[in-house]
């Protein structure tokens, strides 16, 4: 095996500067190293401290303690030192695996935000972190290839609640195969889910009808944010918006993007339940999503919303 002409703690600091800041091109060009070399520097001794480094070399090239010691500049007790749990750390252990079982594509931010904003817990965050990656709880992360693409133009903010609403279908099959719909209405303004209509044909008429029972307790939106699906722009629902005094802004064809704020939440839909179960029948869908909907508004953690609840927000706002 060819020995590299770096040492082990050469490595280690070139490590270091990078993620200091500087950058990966200029630290190969200062140091005569490709890029790849350096990532295979980075997959071998990524995320380890000099003690970490200090025992692979004994493990793996057999110098004594001592040695490796001198070469990474540390002392014997650090290289001894083996950190001690304890019932605090077990307690935050105990929560993380909890949260992580019960919603299964919660990352550690989500996590995180939950411990504190949710259940009050003042633990600091290096200290969740650190049991959270001990237990190896991270998400899979996929690569994704990336386009060149225009920037969207942003979309606007709201600043009072029923400024502005979005709403979206969904698709997903039954156990059986039988194709079903989910109509999804959220208010801008929180991101507070205000319904998930569930059937398995949503015509304009049970948009409308969907629509009448959110305002009665809601009260009624300035602007709803929809495609140009069928049951959109039919006829019946343009009359009911021109009897209603409510504007429909729609979005340009094929591009889903200027309805975001829906979009996201129909991803949130996807991945934390609906595509987690296999359904039997409409009726244990529509259950399922009305228990979700509380817990979404009232126990998650919402990252747009800077860690906050829906409800939470709104509270605020009040």
């Amino acid at each position: 095996m060819k020995k590299s002409r770096f040492t082990d703690s050469q490595i280690a600091e070139a490590l270091k500067r990078v993620e200091a800041g500087l950058a990966v091109p200029e630290l190969c060009r200062e140091m005569g190293i490709s890029s790849a070399t350096f990532y295979k520097w980075r997959a071998n001794y990524g995320g380890m401290d000099t003690s970490m480094m200090a025992r692979r070399v004994v493990t793996e090239q057999e110098v004594s303690v001592r040695l490796a010691c001198q070469i990474f500049t540390v002392s014997e007790t650090c290289y001894r030192y083996e950190a001690k749990k304890n019932a605090e750390d077990e307690r935050i252990a105990n929560w993380l695996l909890r949260l992580t079982d019960n919603h299964r594509n919660w990352g550690f931010g989500l996590c995180y935000l939950y411990l504190p904003n949710v259940k009050g817990f003042k633990w600091p965050h290096k200290r969740v972190y650190r049991n959270y990656k001990d237990l190896e709880l991270n998400l899979r992360i996929k690569p994704r290839k990336r386009l060149n693409r225009e920037k969207p133009e942003p979309l606007a903010v709201p600043e009072e609640i029923n400024e502005a609403w979005s709403m979206d279908v969904m698709h997903d099959p039954l156990s059986d195969g039988r194709s079903f719909r989910l109509f999804n209405v959220i208010d801008d303004y929180n991101r507070d889910a205000l319904g998930i209509e569930v059937d398995f044909s949503l015509p304009s008429e049970r948009v409308i009808r969907a629509l009448k029972q959110i305002i009665e307790w809601r009260g009624k939106p300035n602007i709803i944010r929809c495609d140009n699906g069928p049951e959109n722009i039919s006829a019946a629902i343009q009359t009911w918006a021109s009897e209603t005094g409510i504007t429909f802004h729609y979005i340009q064809p094929g591009k889903p993007q200027q309805n975001a704020y829906v979009e996201r939440f129909n991803r949130t839909v996807r991945y934390e339940w609906l595509s987690q179960y296999y359904w039997g029948d409409l009726d244990e869908v529509r259950d399922f999503a009305t228990r979700w909907i509380w817990h979404y508004n009232h126990d998650r953690p919402n990252m747009a919303l800077g860690g906050l609840r829906p409800k939470q927000r709104l509270a605020i706002a009040a």
